[in-house]
């Protein structure tokens, strides 16, 4: 849609609610930073603490340059969730997606919340093309190593994106949580497909005319990281126990003792590396 980065869309203009499809009407809560303790006591194990890791690392990076408004591109954005809490808090946001119909809900997401921010059309494997490189202190990449056509290429791009020292944040789908799910649910035969040597392990069923979902273990995206030139940071592990208890934090008179303790388990080893979703950073080295 933007070839250039001097053709970018920089969004301003109020977008229709009817020009998003299955969008809410406005009226609905602006998106803030972090859900609200409501929403985080329905659901003890949503994504809060990806949110917690990545204001460290912006307040980090805000000291290191100096600048308290950072570049962060948010690849694979969707309908534009964390881009537009990250605009509301005075960062120059470009969101990257493939689907046209992804980039008119965030559109709408960024006017309804009254902040701007620029789109771009494209792949994320094509990101230095799309954005320029040295051009991110920070790049959000969650959601999209199990859809593109190759991951290695799509970390390489993200990583000419970064400028030195900024971050890449990768949240990807856990193999070894899809094994044990499928085994829990008495699914033995799929669980067995999804272990390593199994033939196509990794792989979920895709729709008609969908790409299929891929998984990754742990040692799989730090390698992937590490091969893009990047250095590995921290790694978490989101919805460790809520992934494999079906209906967990649904009693809100215990949603917040299992928040809790998603939290506690999230940096501990034998628990991390079972949960549904891997959450880990990748810093660009300065001089590499």
């Amino acid at each position: 849609m933007h070839g250039q980065p001097g053709e970018w869309l920089r969004v301003t203009a109020e977008v229709p609610a009817r020009a998003v499809p299955g969008v809410p009407i406005p009226g609905r809560p602006k998106p803030g930073w972090q859900s609200p303790d409501a929403e985080r006591r329905r659901d003890g194990s949503r994504s809060s603490l990806v949110a917690d890791v990545l204001t460290e690392v912006i307040a980090a990076r805000t000291a290191q340059t100096g600048q308290p408004s950072l570049d962060i591109v948010d690849v694979g954005a969707g309908t534009g969730g964390f881009a537009v809490s990250l605009a509301s808090a005075g960062h120059r946001v470009t969101v990257v997606d493939p689907s046209p119909d992804a980039l008119a809900a965030a559109r709408w997401r960024a006017a309804e919340a009254g902040v701007s921010l620029t789109d771009v059309q494209g792949e994320a494997a094509d990101l230095t093309s799309l954005v320029g490189t040295a051009s991110a202190d920070l790049v959000i990449c969650h959601s999209v190593l199990e859809y593109v056509d190759s991951p290695a290429a799509a970390l390489a791009a993200v990583a000419q994106v970064l400028r030195p020292g900024g971050t890449v944040s990768v949240l990807a789908a856990n193999t070894v949580a899809a094994v044990l799910q499928r085994a829990l649910a008495g699914r033995y035969a799929e669980a067995r497909a999804l272990l390593p040597g199994e033939g196509e392990r990794h792989e979920e069923p895709a729709a008609q005319g969908a790409r299929a979902a891929r998984r990754f273990t742990l040692p799989e995206l730090t390698a992937l990281i590490a091969g893009a030139g990047l250095r590995v940071g921290d790694a978490h592990g989101i919805r460790i126990f809520s992934g494999l208890l079906p209906g967990a934090g649904a009693d809100l008179t215990t949603a917040d003792a299992l928040h809790e303790l998603e939290e506690a388990a999230a940096t501990c080893p034998p628990l991390r590396d079972i949960a549904a979703r891997l959450h880990i950073l990748g810093i660009a080295v300065p001089g590499k």
